[in-house]
């Protein structure tokens, strides 16, 4: 087996590994798997997607044709993997650890000291492969596909997450460094109200060390002091 990195000529296999592996694990309608993948790997998106630098999607090949795929992000000193999607016809070849050993690698070289994995809590196959690699359950996250709210489970692989106390108007709040979403300038970290993670209160802007309290009119996570703006993944998250 082969491990490299996708090129704009995987486009339409990605698609296809996406396409059947989605249907296989998850109980959405084909409709919303149809139009998640043309939203995430339609022609122009796949392109886009692969000429950004923190972004890394590697293919795996078995005798020459493409049968999985990991589409992984650089946040910061930590990796998040969004996708390790296998072709149902070549589940339990143990393709799915080696791509998973391939992606971290790749991470840990471009800067990651952490490894974050995100899957649907639906999707009970997958919240098993992340608890076997290792990695541990820390929280969960709200995510709308084709306009329904899912819960999201996030994984990661160290004990401890660094909070970081922070004192607004004489409030007490914890930044978690560990929890954050890319921006275009900088990441947001997700503040909240107590050192158990319970009570989210809103975003830290990574770009000019500020509160973000409130979102853009479409409803999109934007820094009133220095213009960051959340960036886009593979899902619209709702956390506010």
């Amino acid at each position: 087996m082969e491990i490299r990195e996708a090129t704009t000529d995987d486009g339409s296999a990605i698609r296809s590994i996406a396409l059947r592996s989605m249907e296989a694990s998850y109980s959405l309608s084909p409709s919303t798997i149809e139009s998640a993948i043309i939203q995430w790997y339609g022609v122009d998106n796949f392109v886009e997607t692969l000429g950004d630098d923190d972004v890394l999607i590697l293919v795996a090949e078995v005798d020459g044709e493409p049968v999985a795929f990991s589409e992984s992000v650089l946040v910061e000193d930590r990796g998040d993997i969004h996708w390790l999607h296998v072709a149902a016809m070549h589940r339990g070849e143990g393709i799915g650890q080696e791509l998973y050993e391939a992606t971290r690698e790749r991470l840990e070289a471009a800067g990651a000291e952490a490894i974050r994995g995100l899957v649907l809590s639906m999707n009970s196959g997958g919240n098993r492969f992340w608890q076997n690699r290792g990695l541990r359950k820390v929280g969960e996250g709200t995510v709308e596909i084709d306009g329904t709210a899912f819960v999201e489970n996030i994984y990661v692989d160290e004990e401890d997450i660094e909070l970081r106390p922070i004192v607004v108007d004489d409030r007490e709040l914890y930044i978690d460094r560990g929890d954050s979403d890319r921006g275009s300038s900088g990441p947001f970290f997700t503040v909240y109200t107590d050192e158990e993670r319970e009570n989210r209160y809103s975003y830290y802007c990574g770009s000019c060390d500020s509160l973000v309290t409130s979102m853009d009119t479409m409803g999109r996570l934007s820094c009133e002091e220095c213009g960051n703006q959340m960036k886009p993944t593979r899902w619209d998250a709702a956390y506010m």
